[in-house]
C-alpha cells in the first residue's frame, strides 16, 4: 500500500447487512464448504469476506463513497413477508450465500480494487488458528496469498480438502474411469446434472454407451464393452468412485445386513441393558418409547415382561391415537404414553420395583456388565418408513476373526487409541462423560458391525490406488474427500447417536463439542440409502466441488498450508484475520481425535500426511518446548487448574508477539473474539497491548443462531467480536487514567448509540463498545494513575469503568432517560439490567458476572447479601435428558456453566427486606419496590402508607421510573399489581381503601 491510510472497517461497517446474512447462511449446508468435514466453531464466511474487504480497502474519506462501496459489498436492508411475518434480508452484495457466484462482477470488482492498493501484488493474509479454513478461503477467493497455520493434524487435513485441492484441480478434467460408464443411474445423472442434457439428447448419449434400456434386476455393472471417452471434474470422479468403494463394500457385507421381505434396514434400534440387582432380569435402559410421533404418523413401542420375568419382550403400535383436548394436555398424555425405563433417580426394572442408580450404571460400565438390546428396525417401504420387531436372521453376531480380517491390512488395526478424559471446565465438569461407563477406547464407542462396516469401506478406499492406475495426486484427492465422506459417516454411526421420533432419524455424534453418553442409540443401515448412509455422504462432501468452489478458486493462488503451532510460526503478512481459542470453552483436539483415529489408518500411506498423523493423538502439550495446542485443560498438568490458566496465558502472550513480528508495519490484525467470560477477554486485550497492538475499533457481528444448543448453557456470544488492531506507535507514552477516561467516554457515546440502534442486546452489547473504548487505553503501553503515584490503571480496572458506561447507557434506555442513572444503586441497576436482557428465565453464569462486575458486585453479592439471585446448574428438559438426549454428567452440569435466575419477588421473604440496617447502608429501590409488594399484598393501607411516607417514595421521581420499567417488563398478575402500586401512588389520599378491595 503506497501510503497508511484509515481502512474502510475502521470507520464504518455494514453492521446489520452482514449479521443478517451471517445468521442466513449458518442455516445453508447444501454446497457450503463445511460440508467437507466436521470442524468447531466456524465463522460464516459472509463475515470474513465483509471483514477481509473493509480492512483492505482504505476509507474513500467520505460518507457518500463509503456507501456505495458498502451497498457493492452487503446490498440494501429490505422488508420481506413470509407466512405472515415481516422480516428484515438483504438484497444484493455479494456476501449472502450465493451470491457471490450471481453477482460474480461485483466481486471481481473489488479483487480489482484490492489488487490496485497492492500496486499490483497480491496481498498476504495469515490466519495462525485457521481451523476449518473460512478465513483463509475467503482471502484466496479475493485475490489474497493465504497462509493457514494450525497445530491440528485434522484441521491440516481438512484445509487441504477445502484450500488446496479445489485451488489446484479447478476447472480441469480426466476421463471418467471405465467402470462407471457402464452404469446406468451414474451416467443417466451425470449427463442430466453435468451437461444438461434431457429428453432425446439424454437418451442419444445413454445409447452411444449401450445404456438405452433399464432392465430390472440387472447388475449394477452392465457388461458391455465401451469406447467412450468422457471427461469429468474431480467431484463427479469422486462421486465414481465412492459408488465402485460402496459395491466392494457391499458384496463383503452382505450377510451382516439381510434383507426381510424385500424391505432394506434404514436403521436398527438399540438400547443399553444392566441386570436387575434385585431380580437379576435384564432391563433396557430406555428414555422414550416413541419411535415417531408426528401430527399424522404416530408410532409406539410396548413392552412388558417376559413369561420367565428374566427381562423384556418388545412390541410396536404403529396407530397410536392423539388424546387430550388441547396442546398442553396432549403434550402430557403423548409424555405419559412415552415414559420408559428412565427415570430422575435411574432405570426401573421391567419385572419389579427396584431401581438402579444412576451411580449403580456406572459402577456396572466399568465393569463391563452393560451390554445391548436390538428392539426395533426401521426399514425402507416404497420410500415410506415402517418398524418391525427384529427376527432371528438379524441376530448375526460379527465375531472376532471378522473384525480381524476387516482390519488385517490396515495401518494399526482396530483403532484403540484412549480416548481423552478431558479437563473440567469453569463451572462445569468435563465435556466426555463416556469414561464414567467404561468406554475409553474409541473403538468402544461403536458396535462391532458399525467397526467391521468402517474397516471394509477404509480397505477399499485404499485399494483405490492399485485398482486404478493414473496421476498419483489426482488419485490422491479422490481418496482424500473419499475420507471426508468416511469421517462424516463415522459422525453418524457411533452409539452414541440418538434416534429422533418427531423426524424419524438419527443425529451425529457431535450435535455439540461433547462426548456424553447415550443410553438408547441408533445404527443407521450405512450401506442402505438413508440419509446416514455412504452414499448420502459422498454426494454431500461433493457438493462444494460442483457449487460453490467449482470456479470460485481458479484464479487464486496456491494457499501456503502450515502444519504447525501460533506459538512458533512467524511470517511476512499484510493482515491477520485470525479467531483464536478462549480458555477451555471447546477441547479442539480431544474431540477431534474422535476423526485422527481413522485419518491415521486413511492416510499412513501418504507421504505428505504420514508425519502429521503418525502419533497415537494429535497434540496436546509439550512443556519442554512449551508448544502444543492452547487451551486452559488442567488435565494435561496434573490437574493444576492454576498452571494450565497460566500456560494459557502466556501462549496467548507468545501467539499475537508473532503476530506483531509478522505484521507489515502498515498492516492490520483482526480478532474474532465469542467469549462472554470478562477474564478471557481481559487476556485478550492485555495479551495485544502487550504484543505492540493498538485497538481501532470493534464489530459486534451476529454469527450464531440462538437456537442451537450452546446459545444459553455457556459462555458464547449470539454475536462475535471482530477487534481491529494495529501496530502501537513505537514512540508512543505512557499515558494518565483521567484523560484515557474522558477519552474513552467520548469515544463510545456515538458508538453506543449505533449499536443499541441496531439492534445489539445482552452481553454482546457489553463487549462492543470494547474496541472504541480501548483505541484511548491501548495507544499508550501504560496507563499510570494521576492521584497514586508509581501505579498503573490495569485492563481490568479500565474494562470496569468502560462495563459501567454501557450499563448505565442500558439502564437509561430501560427508564427512558439517560439522566439520573448515575444514582441508581447497584443491585436494583443489576437487577434492571437482568430483567431486560433475560427476564425471569435462567442466565448464564458469564453474562451475570460481567453484569454484576459492571456495577461493581460479584456474583455472591446477588445471591447472598441481596438475595437478588437464585444459583443453580444447567436444567435439562427433563430429569432425564438434556436437548440432545445425553446423559447429565456426574456433577449434574451436562457440560454447561451455571445458570442463574432472578429471585421472584413474592419469594424475597426476608426479615429486613426493604428495611434500614444497622450499617446504615442505603436500601435498594428494588427492595423497597419489592417491599411495597409484600404490603399491598397483604392489603393493609395503613403499612403501605407508613411505608410509602418513611421512604419518601411520593416524591421519588427515580422510583417511579424504576416502577414503570417493571411495569413494561412483567406480565400478569405481578404486572397487575404494579399497575395497581402506581395507580395508588398517583391518587394517594383519595381512593386507597377501596383500590385495594378491588
Amino acid at each position: 500500500m503506497a501510503e497508511d491510510r484509515k481502512r474502510l472497517i475502521e470507520v464504518d461497517f455494514p453492521l446489520r447487512e452482514v449479521s443478517i446474512d451471517s445468521v442466513h447462511e449458518k442455516m445453508c449446508h447444501s454446497g457450503h464448504p463445511k460440508s467437507f468435514h466436521l470442524w468447531p466453531a466456524r465463522r460464516p464466511l459472509a463475515a470474513c469476506r465483509a471483514a477481509l474487504i473493509a480492512a483492505l480497502l482504505p476509507d474513500p474519506g467520505n460518507d457518500e463513497e463509503r456507501k456505495a462501496i458498502y451497498k457493492r459489498l452487503a446490498g440494501e436492508l429490505t422488508k420481506v413477508e413470509s407466512k405472515g411475518v415481516v422480516k428484515t434480508e438483504t438484497k444484493g452484495g455479494i456476501l449472502r450465500w450465493k451470491r457471490a457466484t450471481e453477482n460474480a462482477e461485483d466481486l471481481e470488482w473489488f479483487r480489482e480494487e484490492i489488487c490496485k492498493v497492492y500496486e499490483g501484488r497480491a496481498p498476504e493474509v495469515l490466519d495462525p488458528f485457521a481451523g476449518g479454513g473460512a478465513i483463509p478461503l475467503e482471502a484466496m477467493r479475493m485475490g489474497c496469498k493465504a497462509t493457514a497455520v494450525d497445530i491440528s493434524p485434522v484441521a491440516f487435513f481438512t484445509l487441504k480438502c477445502t484450500l488446496e485441492y479445489p485451488q489446484q484441480f479447478s476447472g480441469q478434467t480426466r476421463p471418467l474411469p471405465e467402470f462407471v460408464l457402464k452404469n446406468r443411474d451414474f451416467m443417466e445423472e451425470y449427463y442430466k446434472k453435468a451437461c444438461g442434457l434431457k429428453g432425446k439428447q439424454l437418451l442419444s448419449a445413454l445409447e452411444k454407451l449401450g445404456l438405452s434400456k433399464r432392465e430390472e434386476g440387472a447388475s449394477l455393472w452392465k457388461d458391455t464393452e465401451v469406447t467412450s471417452r468422457i471427461e469429468a471434474d474431480l467431484a463427479w470422479h469422486v462421486r465414481a468412485w465412492g459408488m465402485w468403494v460402496r459395491e466392494q463394500a457391499r458384496t463383503k457385507l452382505a450377510p451382516f445386513y439381510p434383507v426381510i421381505d424385500n424391505k432394506p434396514a434404514v436403521a436398527y434400534l438399540w438400547a443399553r441393558t444392566v441386570e436387575c440387582k434385585n431380580c437379576r432380569a435384564t432391563i433396557p435402559l430406555l428414555k422414550t418409547l416413541w419411535l415417531c410421533r408426528k401430527a399424522n404418523k404416530r408410532v409406539l413401542l410396548t413392552m412388558q415382561p417376559n413369561e420367565m420375568k428374566t427381562g423384556a419382550v418388545f412390541s410396536i403400535d404403529d396407530k397410536v391415537p392423539v388424546a387430550g383436548g388441547n396442546a398442553s394436555q396432549k403434550s402430557k398424555l403423548d409424555e405419559r404414553l412415552g415414559a420408559a425405563t428412565m427415570t430422575a433417580s435411574g432405570v426401573k426394572c421391567v419385572c419389579c420395583p427396584a431401581i438402579t442408580t444412576r451411580e449403580d450404571l456406572r459402577y456396572l460400565g466399568k465393569e463391563g456388565k452393560i451390554g445391548y438390546v436390538n428392539y426395533a428396525v426401521v426399514v425402507n417401504s416404497n420410500g415410506y418408513k415402517q418398524y418391525r420387531i427384529p427376527v432371528a436372521e438379524e441376530s448375526c453376531v460379527v465375531s472376532p476373526q471378522d473384525l480381524s480380517n476387516a482390519f488385517n491390512e490396515i495401518p494399526f488395526g482396530i483403532p484403540t487409541e484412549p480416548v481423552p478424559k478431558g479437563g473440567s471446565r469453569s463451572g462445569g465438569g468435563s465435556p466426555f462423560t463416556i469414561h464414567s461407563y467404561g468406554l475409553e477406547k474409541w473403538s468402544d464407542l461403536f458396535l462391532s458391525r458399525q467397526l467391521l462396516t468402517f474397516g471394509t469401506l477404509l480397505s477399499s478406499i485404499r485399494a483405490i490406488s492399485s485398482t486404478h492406475p493414473s496421476e498419483s495426486e489426482w488419485d490422491e484427492a479422490i481418496k482424500a474427500y473419499l475420507f471426508c465422506a468416511l469421517d462424516k459417516l463415522i459422525d453418524f454411526c457411533s452409539t452414541l447417536v440418538a434416534w429422533q421420533p418427531p423426524g424419524e432419524t438419527g443425529g451425529n455424534t457431535f450435535t455439540r463439542w461433547a462426548l456424553q453418553m447415550k443410553y438408547d442409540f441408533v445404527e443407521s443401515a450405512a450401506l442402505n440409502d438413508g440419509s446416514a448412509s455412504w452414499k448420502g455422504m459422498v454426494e454431500w462432501i461433493t457438493r462444494p466441488l460442483l457449487g460453490h468452489l467449482k470456479d470460485s478458486l481458479t484464479r487464486s493462488s496456491k494457499p501456503n498450508i502450515i502444519l504447525g503451532s501460533a506459538l512458533k510460526h512467524q511470517s511476512k503478512a499484510d493482515l491477520i484475520l485470525t479467531d483464536p481459542p478462549y480458555y477451555d470453552e471447546i477441547p479442539y483436539s480431544d474431540c477431534t481425535d474422535f476423526f485422527y483415529v481413522w485419518l491415521r489408518r486413511a492416510l499412513f500411506d501418504n507421504k505428505e500426511f504420514q508425519q502429521a498423523f503418525s502419533d497415537p493423538l494429535q497434540p496436546k502439550w509439550d512443556q519442554e518446548n512449551f508448544d502444543g495446542e492452547l487451551i486452559d485443560d488442567p488435565s494435561r498438568f496434573n490437574g493444576d487448574k492454576r498452571i494450565s490458566t497460566a500456560t494459557y496465558e502466556k501462549g496467548l502472550d507468545i501467539s499475537f508477539r508473532n503476530c506483531h513480528k509478522s505484521l507489515a508495519n502498515d498492516g492490520r490484525l483482526i480478532i474474532v473474539f465469542a467469549s462472554k467470560e470478562h477474564k478471557a477477554w481481559e487476556s485478550l486485550v492485555s495479551a495485544t497491548i502487550r504484543a505492540g497492538f493498538t485497538t481501532l475499533a470493534s464489530w459486534p457481528i451476529q454469527t450464531e443462531m440462538m437456537n442451537r444448543t450452546r446459545a444459553m448453557n455457556s459462555a458464547a456470544l449470539s454475536s462475535s467480536i471482530w477487534l481491529v488492531c494495529r501496530k502501537r506507535d513505537p514512540e508512543a507514552k505512557a499515558g494518565w487514567d483521567t484523560a484515557v477516561l474522558e477519552e474513552m467516554r467520548e469515544n463510545i457515546t456515538d458508538k453506543l448509540r449505533r449499536f443499541w440502534d441496531d439492534g445489539i442486546r445482552g452481553p454482546d452489547f457489553v463487549w462492543s463498545a470494547t474496541g472504541p473504548a480501548l483505541e484511548a487505553y491501548s495507544k499508550h503501553p501504560v496507563v499510570k494513575k494521576t492521584d497514586k503515584a508509581g501505579e498503573l490503571m490495569s485492563v481490568g480496572e479500565f474494562l470496569i469503568h468502560v462495563r459501567r458506561i454501557v450499563v448505565d447507557f442500558i439502564v437509561g434506555n430501560v427508564l427512558g432517560s439517560q439522566q439520573g442513572t448515575e444514582v441508581l444503586d447497584e443491585a436494583t441497576t443489576y437487577y434492571l439490567l437482568h430483567r431486560y436482557d433475560f427476564g425471569t428465565d435462567a442466565a448464564p453464569a458469564g453474562a451475570v458476572i460481567l453484569y454484576a462486575t459492571a456495577c461493581g458486585l460479584t456474583d455472591g453479592d446477588l445471591t447472598g447479601r441481596y438475595d437478588i439471585l437464585a444459583s443453580g446448574k444447567t436444567s435439562s428438559k427433563t430429569a432425564v435428558e438434556d436437548e440432545n438426549g445425553d446423559e447429565p454428567e456426574a456433577d449434574g452440569s451436562s457440560g454447561s456453566k451455571s445458570e442463574f435466575k432472578l429471585q421472584p419477588w413474592n419469594r424475597r421473604k426476608g426479615k429486613n427486606l426493604g428495611m434500614d440496617t444497622k450499617n446504615g447502608r442505603p436500601i435498594p429501590l428494588i427492595d423497597q419496590l419489592h417491599k411495597l409488594m409484600h404490603l399491598w399484598k397483604a392489603a393493609d393501607v395503613g403499612r403501605v402508607n407508613n411505608y410509602i411516607d418513611e421512604r419518601r417514595i411520593q416524591r421519588n421521581e427515580l422510583f417511579k421510573k424504576v416502577q414503570q420499567a417493571l411495569i413494561e417488563l412483567s406480565t400478569g398478575s405481578e404486572r397487575a399489581m404494579l399497575e395497581s402500586i402506581s395507580n395508588h401512588l398517583k391518587s394517594r389520599g383519595d381512593s386507597a381503601t377501596t383500590l385495594f378491595d378491588k
